[in-house]
């Protein structure tokens, strides 16, 4: 079965789509044509709310004793136990630029949270002038206190821009311990241009020690003019990033334009094509952008949804027991898409998605594998939910 890879290089994805049940229609089309089939929807889970009450919570990381930490935009972070009872906001966070699509964004445990119990957290940072960028801090968290102690920011997004938006914000710790974060392209016409620019961090991946320090092996280390920092470029909004279960290797999904929403496997040095090509158009009469879909020495992602948009957000490749039939299965939230997203893969190819959840109509921002083997997804809505999908045979 073909792939992304196999489309025509002339797909018009730039052409106005049609309403209603024809736009359903062609959508199923552009589906066939990316040689990814849609699968009939199958039996559903069953979908269980453990927390409630959180205001556009972002993400969920797990603790050791079953605790979740969730961030909320507007520059909370919740522990939530495991029972779904909410703390107080845990204090010491730092200040956030909680406008457009800034705020409190991602949090992870250090890999070695129990020895060092150290957390770390993206989100949006203004300067006196009111341009803002991303940053990253890292503290250590007492948790029967419910506080950040010893907060260190460890990277900032530089240059910093009047803009409230696409702010990227994911982190993944890599197998050697190293911490990856997407960065967006700032979304402003004016600056997505510097996504292909290697002396600034607009629309890359960059790769830090967990201190901040630049690893000696980053691809762009020694070439002059570049930031050391850079793992990738030429991305435009990759708010979705989790490694490959076997390979170890990242894949994010990004925000495309209309028609340009993707998921990529993100490799040294590679450039991922924005804005130079994408399967997108602009929303303003869905003219072209770039030159095209395709260049060559320009990557191409292993799958893309043509209009509508779904707006992929968080991801997690599921490898669990609870789901047999789910073992190795890639699952995307999806925001103006209002479901989740599970790709059937064989390797880097993207066999079959299938959309869940639908009958939800929740923009699901985050989804995360517990360690009790079940799914964990956030709502991004201004009564957000923590929800578990369970087997409905259970």
């Amino acid at each position: 079965m073909s792939n992304r890879r196999d489309l025509p290089s002339r797909l018009p994805v730039w052409r106005r789509s049609p309403h209603g049940v024809a736009a359903q229609l062609l959508c199923a089309l552009l589906l066939a044509c990316a040689g990814v089939p849609v699968a009939a929807a199958g039996g559903e889970p069953r979908v269980v709310t453990v927390a409630a009450g959180l205001e556009h919570p972002w993400s969920l990381a797990f603790l050791a004793d079953g605790t979740l930490l969730v961030s909320e935009r507007p520059g909370r972070l919740r522990q939530v136990s495991p029972g779904g009872a909410l703390s107080a906001p845990v204090a010491n966070v730092p200040a956030v630029h909680a406008r457009g699509q800034g705020g409190l964004l991602d949090v992870v445990a250090d890999p070695a949270f129990a020895q060092n119990r150290l957390v770390y957290i993206s989100y949006a940072e203004a300067d006196a002038r009111g341009a803002s960028g991303l940053a990253i801090a890292r503290g250590e968290f007492d948790a029967s206190a419910n506080t950040l102690r010893s907060v260190t920011v460890i990277f900032r997004q530089q240059p910093k821009v009047k803009s409230d938006g696409h702010y990227g914000g994911r982190l993944v710790f890599a197998r050697d311990g190293t911490l990856f974060a997407t960065l967006g392209d700032r979304q402003a016409s004016s600056e997505r241009e510097k996504a292909q620019q290697r002396g600034v961090h607009h629309g890359k991946v960059i790769r830090i020690h967990a201190d901040g320090r630049v690893p000696a092996d980053n691809p762009f280390l020694k070439t002059a003019g570049a930031l050391p920092e850079i793992f990738s470029l030429g991305h435009r909004n990759p708010q979705g990033a989790a490694l490959h279960p076997q390979t170890g290797t990242l894949w994010v999904s990004e925000h495309g334009p209309q028609g340009g929403d993707e998921i990529n496997v993100v490799r040294a040095g590679r450039n991922y094509g924005w804005p130079v090509i994408t399967h997108g158009c602009e929303y303003v009469l869905c003219t072209r952008i770039g030159e095209g879909a395709r260049k060559e020495g320009m990557e191409q992602p292993v799958t893309w949804w043509p209009k509508p948009s779904t707006a992929p957000s968080g991801l997690a490749f599921y490898t669990g027991e609870r789901f047999p039939a789910w073992r190795g299965n890639l699952f995307s939230g999806a925001l103006a898409g209002r479901g989740l997203w599970r790709l059937t893969l064989d390797g880097e190819r993207v066999l079959q998605r299938e959309k869940l959840l639908g009958s939800l109509g929740e923009r699901i921002r985050d989804v995360r594998q517990g360690p009790d083997g079940l799914l964990y997804l956030l709502t991004d809505s201004p009564e957000g939910r923590v929800l578990r999908l369970e087997p409905a045979d259970d």
